[in-house]
């Protein structure tokens, strides 16, 4: 992991774990969260828990349980959110925030940044073999409140943005494949770019650690940001890692079983046994006995 030595260690606020329950954990998530806790107790920032479950129709509560059953099990370390399934359901879930999320569509909508879109999947497909959105339904005023129609945020992709990382900054432009992104869904739910924002910025975090996957992500959620006025935001620093791969080379999935942290245990794995598994993913030949070893070893 590159420090950036030499620099001066900047304080944070809140660093945050942010799972999503649509599957077992696996190592990926393991090595994204050891990562996290690194930074965090280097920089001094507090760790919050927060589980995207927005997508009501892939979230189970056995996925729920199993974060908890996971952090507890690996020893990693959080400071604010819920400690367990019930209250997380009681008082963290992003049901609790919708207000949130719908107070930022209206804003949007009050300063038209936003239009409705009937396009299908296909459609959009058929449109650009790379699945990017080409802008058909920009003008054609298709109705906010008609049935099955996603908003999406109009994009300046030229527009440059300013990422803040642990060492200097960088400046570019939206990807193509985030052109006029979609802010909510088809079925009236905010999507997870406008989601992730609020959130951020209710939750006061300051620092976010994530696979170098979702940076067109980051520079999606700082554009909108920046639409939303939400300068705080804007100011999170953010820290984007490799990732680690199964033995094709491919991400790690969810529903990839033979590495999530549940079928581990179930074969007897040890939480040493899990962190030896992440480090020689990591080229790290040692065995190591905990998080706070592997983190010095990234």
């Amino acid at each position: 992991m590159d420090f950036s030595p030499g620099r001066p260690v900047r304080p944070f606020l809140r660093a945050r774990i942010a799972p999503t329950p649509s599957g077992y954990l696996h190592l990926g998530n393991i090595y994204s969260f050891v990562l996290t806790a690194t930074l965090a107790q280097r920089h001094g920032a507090r760790i919050l828990l927060r589980i995207d479950d927005l997508d009501r129709q892939r979230t189970q509560r056995a996925y729920i349980q199993d974060i908890f059953d996971t952090l507890n099990f690996l020893e990693i370390p959080w400071h604010d959110g819920p400690r367990n399934a019930d209250e997380f359901e009681r008082e963290y879930s992003q049901v609790h925030r919708m207000e949130l999320y719908r107070a930022a569509l209206a804003e949007l909508r009050e300063k038209q940044a936003l239009f409705a879109c009937d396009c299908s999947r296909s459609k959009i497909q058929q449109a650009d073999a790379t699945g990017a959105y080409t802008g058909y339904c920009r003008t054609r005023g298709v109705p906010f409140d008609a049935v099955k129609v996603s908003w999406r945020l109009r994009t300046d992709n030229d527009a440059p943005l300013t990422v803040r990382t642990l060492g200097e900054p960088v400046v570019e432009g939206l990807p193509r494949e985030q052109t006029d992104f979609v802010v909510r869904k088809k079925d009236g739910d905010p999507a997870y770019q406008l989601a992730s924002v609020v959130d951020d910025e209710h939750f006061g975090v300051d620092l976010i650690v994530r696979g170098m996957d979702l940076w067109p992500s980051t520079l999606a959620q700082l554009y909108l940001a920046r639409v939303l006025g939400r300068n705080k935001f804007m100011a999170t620093t953010f820290y984007h890692h490799p990732l680690i791969t199964g033995p094709g080379g491919d991400k790690l999935s969810k529903s990839a079983g033979a590495t999530s942290i549940q079928y581990l245990r179930k074969e007897g794995k040890t939480k040493a046994d899990v962190y030896t598994m992440i480090a020689r993913k990591s080229g790290i030949i040692d065995r190591l006995e905990n998080w706070l070893e592997l983190g010095e070893r990234l």
